[in-house]
């Protein structure tokens, strides 16, 4: 919302905007484009005739003050989807779904992009190398958007990647998530049909073969539009770097493991169709580091590398463990995991994650008790967390300041460290973490 907020003042739109918490980075950024509010909370004062739309984020409740006086002064309320989709009906749209790797997927194509000076619009996830926004809205002809499922807004319940109507889309895999709006498998896997069969008739669907369910959806689709299968590319690691199979022999590239390949295969497929020569992208992507928070390196000693990732659901936290042990076969690898969304604190869907850690020499896993409560969930036991990843030896903290002990007690010498969370341990002192890297 923030990106969008900054993005709109940058096209000359008087912007203003509230909410009840604003952490970092977001309040810095909203401050130096000068649009920070000048009071944190709502207050149903701010609404007024003059205002031409109000854009509605998830963080706020149908009973929000703001929003039931926008709606009783009959102002336009657009969700962040919709929005978005009326500022880009004009353009062609390139839409990246998917349970996990979309994010990737997408700053991979934008990097190449850029590297090649292509002019592009686009709504990314994750803060990129050469990029101050995460959000673009000009008078550009093309806008990549990375499309995800999650529900639209309070007061439309449609999941946002059924708004764009794209002419090239691509789905990377399908992997149950956010049961708290998709109760069930078959309820999650239907928002995906959806979207395929979305598609402007005439266009194309880029997906990933390897995904079984990915490849059913598909496949079973009767809109008219093209259908390009990808996989994973051959590939080697020697002494810790990873060696892509090019047409013009082995080549470098700075990322790693098996679905960070495959995602650079869809990403291909994509910038292929948008007519960037084969060549060229493969000249443009060996300087691709990743996206922000994505298998994010932030400390490396002699012979010692921690990295942090956003990963959080199931197949997601499984890649990003065996990536890390495949790049780095002969280190110890502690893996940590914080479960701090609803999919991942429910009881029942704590089964998803069995074998997720099995990569990992040592495997720790923290959650809060208190998001528990506050998401109003039944009792999470460690013994619960031990038995749903199905590893006697998982270490389980429920107190930021005993995993944080664990953690900076841990003898890292020929180890790789990966931190994943879309939390922060209860407060965990990054800073402090990389000292032990130096």
């Amino acid at each position: 919302m923030h990106n969008l907020a900054i993005a709109l003042k940058r096209k000359g739109i008087e912007v203003s905007g509230s909410d009840d918490e604003i952490f970092e980075p977001s309040r810095s950024r909203l401050e130096n484009n000068g649009i920070l509010p000048e009071n944190i909370g709502w207050d149903a004062e701010k609404i007024h005739s003059d205002l031409d739309a109000i854009i509605l984020g998830m963080h706020a409740r149908k009973d929000n003050p703001e929003l039931l006086r926008a709606q009783e002064l009959g102002i336009k309320i657009y969700s962040y989807p919709e929005f978005v989709a009326e500022q880009c009906k004009d353009k062609t749209r390139l839409v990246i779904g998917g349970s996990h790797g979309k994010t990737t997927i997408t700053s991979m194509i934008l990097h190449v992009l850029h590297e090649l000076g292509v002019k592009t619009d686009y709504l990314v996830g994750a803060l990129l190398e050469g990029f101050d926004c995460m959000v673009q809205l000009s008078d550009a002809k093309v806008i990549v958007i990375e499309g995800d499922e999650y529900l639209s807004s309070p007061i439309d319940l449609r999941p946002k990647f059924h708004w764009y109507a794209p002419h090239v889309a691509l789905i990377s895999g399908i992997a149950w998530d956010h049961i708290n709006v998709f109760p069930t498998y078959a309820n999650y896997v239907e928002q995906f049909q959806v979207f395929v069969d979305g598609i402007v008739r005439g266009g194309s669907i880029t997906f990933n073969a390897e995904d079984k369910e990915v490849a059913k959806v598909v496949e079973s689709s009767e809109n008219a539009i093209r259908k390009f299968p990808y996989s994973t590319p051959d590939y080697q690691v020697i002494n810790g770097v990873t060696y892509l199979a090019t047409p013009e022999g082995d080549m470098p590239v700075e990322i790693f493991g098996k679905h960070n390949l495959n995602n650079l295969a869809g990403a291909k497929w994509i910038c292929q169709q948008m007519g960037v020569d084969e060549a060229d992208f493969y000249e443009a992507i060996a300087t691709f580091k990743g996206a922000s928070k994505r298998m994010e390196k932030i400390a490396e000693g002699q012979n010692k590398i921690a990295y942090k990732d956003f990963a959080h659901s199931p197949s997601k936290v499984k890649a990003t463990t065996n990536a890390i042990k495949e790049q780095y076969p002969s280190r110890k690898l502690i893996a940590c995991l914080e479960l701090h969304t609803y999919s991942s604190l429910n009881a029942e869907f704590l089964q998803e994650y069995n074998g997720a850690l099995d990569a990992a020499d040592v495997a720790m896993v923290f959650y809060s008790p208190k998001a528990v409560q506050i998401k109003q969930l039944d009792e999470v036991t460690s013994q619960q967390i031990a038995a749903a990843f199905q590893r006697d030896d998982i270490l389980v903290f429920t107190d930021p300041k005993s995993f944080q002990d664990q953690l900076f007690a841990t003898d890292f010498d020929n180890s790789a460290l990966l931190l994943m969370s879309s939390g922060n341990y209860g407060g965990l002192n990054f800073e402090k973490v990389k000292e032990l890297f130096c």
